[in-house]
């Protein structure tokens, strides 16, 4: 059953908690919802007290205030979250947009309450410039990125949909083309979704740049990319390995975007296992 609490400009949040123990935090993608983590439920909450929310304009909530849905205000929301219930030494979770939250919320409010962080899949600045290709595809410039969003406001199920299938990752690709039955299911999915609130988080996502925020990040970290990811290379991995001082990559060969929903009881494991016991940095 889902609980809510009003933001600071009213809107509602929406979220599930379950299971006891320490807090465990998990933040979805762009587009997605909280029944993303559905199948780590079991293994999650035999350890911690879990914590998914719906971000605002996500989970099928339709907007009750003005307020644009930027990732400024959904790391404000977060915020509000863990105060709202006191939570300390927090676990993070944050699956792509969910890891661009957690990077808003660590600059905006501090890392007071947060123990230990898993980023899955992310690149801190995902629009690609002369002197940075560690973005999406490696090669997503502001040109590219508004030919995008201008595609977004034509068909928004189908450009999610092609975002996805243009990148990187081949299996991808042929479902695309091949109108795999999956692809109908997303695309029904997605038609479901009010588009401009999420073409307007679209627009703080890629207007943000956490570079800066990776060094200050002095908690035990965890990162989980798939070495098939639809948008990064294995170079932006490392990046984000390299600049967060106490950071351990894990690599899933042959994954794509969502590695953890495909290698699911590795991940409960690894995860379970970080949570417990902080991994020492890797050399």
């Amino acid at each position: 059953m889902l609980d809510h609490f009003l933001a600071d400009d009213g809107e509602p949040i929406f979220f599930a908690v379950s299971g006891q123990g320490s807090p465990l935090i998990l933040l979805h993608g762009w587009t997605s919802s909280l029944h993303d983590w559905k199948p780590f439920l079991p293994a999650f909450e035999a350890h911690h007290q879990v914590f998914r929310w719906n971000a605002r304009a996500h989970g099928g909530h339709g907007l009750t205030t003005e307020t644009v849905p930027t990732v400024a205000r959904m790391a404000r929301d977060l915020d509000q979250m863990l105060a709202h219930y006191d939570l300390r030494e927090v676990t993070v979770i944050g699956h792509s947009m969910g890891a661009l939250t957690l990077w808003q919320y660590l600059r905006d409010f501090g890392d007071e309450r947060i123990a230990r962080v898993v980023i899955i899949d992310q690149s801190p600045k995902l629009v690609t410039d002369a002197s940075w290709h560690g973005g999406v595809y490696g090669d997503f410039d502001a040109e590219r990125n508004a030919a995008f969003m201008r595609a977004l406001a034509d068909d928004f199920p189908e450009g999610v949909l092609r975002l996805v299938a243009d990148g990187m990752n081949a299996a991808a690709a042929h479902r695309y083309a091949e109108d795999d039955p999956s692809i109908a299911v997303m695309r029904g999915r997605l038609a479901k979704l009010a588009p401009q609130p999420l073409i307007d988080c679209w627009a703080s996502l890629t207007a943000a740049d956490y570079r800066n925020v990776l060094p200050t990040m002095s908690m035990p970290v965890l990162l989980v990319y798939g070495g098939a990811s639809n948008f990064y290379t294995a170079d932006t991995a490392c990046y984000v390995r390299d600049h967060i001082p106490n950071a351990r990559l894990h690599v899933y060969d042959g994954e794509d975007h969502a590695p953890h929903l495909w290698q699911r009881e590795r991940f409960a494991r690894e995860v379970l296992e970080f949570s417990a016991h902080s991994p020492e940095p890797q050399p």
